[in-house]
């Protein structure tokens, strides 16, 4: 799942935009979450309380703080260096004010399908999420969770649970048997965890912390690979 965030004072551009994005996301079969805010207030206080934006297109004359502002606190107070920010605007001068807040892209209105097509497929590749599914049973039930919704796995005896960043949900199993099938985005830090690389937000040799607040012991075992593959791979 992919969310996505518009933030202009344009209703009706903001309207325009989204039915752009929703056309391209449906065509190429990719699920995606869209919000819209009209002032960058309240799209920060939105980002404040644990929001969160995969790509934001984000207009730079908003009425109060300007979305060069925005920008600034998205990446220097909040330190969100993976929001993908693609600036919109009807003027082409401000492009050179824009480096500190590292965009993706800067596009000039009025936008058509193929600009906002091309700043998204550049956008997903470079986040480079994987689209997969994991399948598991539960009693009768099926359930297919996206691989970038999953926070981590637990051992519980002969259970194993889920947890996703909404909820959780657990089947019979073992974590290993479940680790061997994962992508490579997830970690086995203990023989009772398994955890999605990308829900970390900070690490220490002994353990790591995920963005929900949870903290996780790393065994001694695993402490080399989870730090050559976290140092690898960067946070």
């Amino acid at each position: 799942m992919y969310h996505i965030g518009i933030c202009d004072d344009g209703k009706n551009f903001c309207a325009s935009i989204e039915e752009m994005i929703l056309h391209y996301m449906k065509e190429k079969e990719i699920p995606a979450e869209i919000k819209i805010w009209y002032t960058g207030e309240g799209l920060l206080d939105y980002l404040k309380k644990d929001g969160h934006v995969d790509i934001l297109f984000l207009d730079i004359e908003l009425f109060r703080l300007s979305g060069i502002e925005v920008g600034d606190y998205i990446r220097n107070r909040l330190e969100d260096r993976k929001m993908q920010i693609i600036y919109v605007s009807g003027r082409t001068s401000y492009a050179p004010r824009l480096f500190k807040t590292q965009p993706m892209d800067f596009l000039v209105k009025p936008l058509a399908q193929p600009q906002i097509e091309g700043a998204l497929e550049l956008a997903i590749k470079i986040l480079g999420k994987d689209m997969g599914k994991f399948e598991f049973q539960c009693g009768r039930e099926y359930y297919y969770l996206s691989f970038c919704e999953i926070m981590y796995f637990v051992s519980d005896g002969r259970k194993i649970r889920v947890i996703t960043l909404h909820d959780e949900k657990e089947f019979y199993g073992k974590l290993k048997d479940v680790a061997d099938h994962l992508p490579q985005e997830f970690i086995v830090i203990h023989k009772s965890y398994v955890v999605n690389r990308n829900h970390i937000v900070r690490y220490t040799y002994e353990s790591v912390e995920l963005t929900d607040g949870t903290a996780l012991t790393i065994s001694k075992a695993n402490r080399k690979q989870v730090r050559e593959r976290i140092l690898q791979e960067g946070m």
